[in-house]
Parts: C-alpha cells; structure tokens; sequence
C-alpha cells in the first residue's frame, strides 16, 4: 500500500516550487503547464517510491527531503548508487528510452518533494529543446555522481566515504541537520554497521559532526570537507559545470 501522504492544510508556510532548483528552473511555458498538475507530499524517512523493476508512474521534486538511489543484490545486501535532493527531480529513465532501472529508490532524509505524472512530463520533453537540454546536463552530473561513489567505495576508507555522503546530502536539503540511523547509512554506503559507528565517533571526537539518535548535526563543514577524499569536490565541480540554474552559494550551509 501506497503510505506517501498528502501535504495537510496548515498555518504554517508550504515548501515553495522554487525549493527545487531544477522544477523552478524549467521553462517558464512548461512550468506554467504543469503547475496544476503538482502535488506537494510528505515523504518519510525509509519510504521505497519503487522497487526494481516497477514501472515509473511518477516524478519526484525533492525540495527538503533527500532520495537515495539503491542497488540491492540478491543476499540482500545493498549500496547507494547516488542521491537526489532540492538540485533534481527522480524519474530519469523514462526519458532514457525505458520505464523502469533495476534499483530502488527510499527515501533518505524525509521532507516535502512535489509529485507530478511521468507521463505529463514526458511529452513536454519530447517537444521542448529548452527542457529536453535541461534534463540531459542533469543525467549527466547524476551519472559522474554515481561513477564516483563507484571509485571511492572501492578504494576509499570507511571514513573518507562516510564525510563525502555526508556533504552530497548536505548540499541537497537547505540545513546542516540530516535526520537518519547509522544502520540506514551502513546501507546506503554498503558497510557494515560498526564500520559506521567507528566512523562516526572519529568525526565526533574531532567536533566535526554531533550525532545523537538519529540525528547527524554538522559542526565544521569546512573541517569535514578536509577530512573527505577527493570525490566530493569531483562531484561538486561537475554540478557547478553542469546546472547552471544553482545559486552561487549551493554548497555553503551557516
């Protein structure tokens, strides 16, 4: 059953489309085309939005959550392929010629995204080379994301690796606090637990991070930064190239 809630009615302010860098950062045509068509959800924390093999009915425009794209082999055991925040939308194998990709997408850090028919944007894409170039630049910085976290977690150490997916996911939600278990972590990362609590405690012992139930506090980005391998930065460079639509200040949290 399909557990994804509706945003309820309330006082309080709504994530905005502009949130969501790529959906704000779509032709202004388009944008107005689909507008009705966007619905604001609340994904929570673990949420799989599909499995392998599902056919993609949806588009997801995270503006504060985060989705993790997963490989999960057959003993069960997983690794996070590349993530998705506020600076791209997930569903980009319908416009790759093919429905649906043998991972799974669940949610990482919950939040708010905008969901809108896979189908409705596909024909906006086929008739529209302002967006059709949009969507490509986009593949593009996904793919060398996902080549990157293929090196480093192969030949980077635990440590190293835990500082890099904790600056990707920083850099796509608009706060320096990641909601999430150091067993969801070991998942995404394809380690073993321990290996993520050693971790961890190194970066907390140097007051880089604060990690208390669940909840990962950054304290020194830049210090984090340092103590990172060199596939971040490799990442970033190619996001900067790419999308053009990102603030100057993407990457720089108080």
């Amino acid at each position: 059953m399909n557990t994804i809630k509706q945003q309820p009615d309330g006082n309080y302010p709504l994530p905005s489309l502009e949130q969501n860098y790529l959906l704000s950062s779509l032709p202004a045509d388009v944008r107005e085309r689909l507008k009705p068509h966007l619905q604001l959800i609340t994904l929570p924390l673990g949420k799989c939005l599909y499995e392998s093999g599902d056919e993609q009915k949806y588009v997801y425009f995270p503006t504060n959550s985060i989705i993790s794209l997963v490989y999960v082999l057959f003993n069960g055991d997983s690794a996070e392929i590349s993530v998705v925040g506020n600076e791209g939308m997930l569903g980009l194998p319908l416009f790759m010629g093919g429905g649906s990709t043998p991972n799974r997408a669940v949610v990482q850090s919950a939040g708010n995204a905008y969901q809108l028919s896979a189908r409705l944007l596909k024909e906006e894409f086929r008739g529209h080379d302002q967006l059709h170039e949009l969507l490509l630049r986009y593949t593009q910085s996904l793919m060398t994301q996902m080549a990157q976290t293929a090196v480093c977690n192969r030949h980077h150490s635990i440590e190293q690796q835990l500082c890099r997916w904790i600056l990707l996911s920083l850099d796509r939600i608009p706060s320096n606090v990641l909601t999430m278990t150091q067993e969801l972590i070991a998942d995404m990362l394809g380690v073993r637990r321990e290996g993520v609590s050693v971790a961890a405690g190194k970066l907390q012992k140097l007051g880089v991070i604060e990690y208390h139930r669940g909840v990962v506090t950054v304290l020194n980005r830049v210090h984090l930064e340092k103590l990172s391998c060199e596939c971040y930065e490799v990442v970033k460079a190619e996001c900067e190239r790419l999308l053009h639509y990102l603030p100057e200040d993407y990457n720089l949290h108080d």
